[in-house]
């Protein structure tokens, strides 16, 4: 059996981000523990301080497959290129033409825009494939492909 995973993003805001990754993948905001409604309810019975109740957040894919990611705040602004990045698959796979899957790819990325995201290397056709290059609402570099 292999080995469960989360993702984990250091990041200045982590509701944001949070948001801005639970539209992009269509994944949810993870459930506050059973017995509790809002987080608020849990983090003021966990007592948290209000001031702590943006530390950290997460998003789980709403079927319970794909890996949970998790926000975790950092008092520091990303810096560098990220050594790991998402690579969001939306151009439909092999025997997708690449015209198609050109198609599909720019449609993604303007639906990302809306969202928040910013294209940050327009696209790459290479070895029959298609991809963008993006950045999440903190810089963060991610592929549409």
């Amino acid at each position: 059996m292999a080995t469960s995973i989360q993702v984990v993003m250091d990041c200045v805001d982590p509701d944001r981000l949070a948001r801005f990754w639970a539209a992009a993948l269509h994944y949810k905001r993870q459930d506050p523990p059973e017995g509790f409604a809002p987080w608020a309810d849990w983090l003021r019975d966990a007592g948290i301080r209000e001031e702590e109740w943006n530390s950290a957040s997460a998003v789980v894919d709403p079927e319970g497959v794909a890996p949970r990611l998790y926000f975790r705040r950092v008092p520091e602004p990303k810096s560098v290129k990220n050594r790991v990045h998402l690579d969001l698959n939306v151009s439909g796979g092999p025997g997708t033409t690449l015209e198609d899957g050109r198609a599909r790819v720019d449609q993604e990325v303007e639906r990302l825009r809306g969202l928040g995201a910013a294209v940050f290397r327009p696209g790459v056709a290479e070895r029959g494939e298609y991809w963008v290059v993006m950045q999440d609402p903190e810089g963060n570099e991610f592929c549409v492909q």
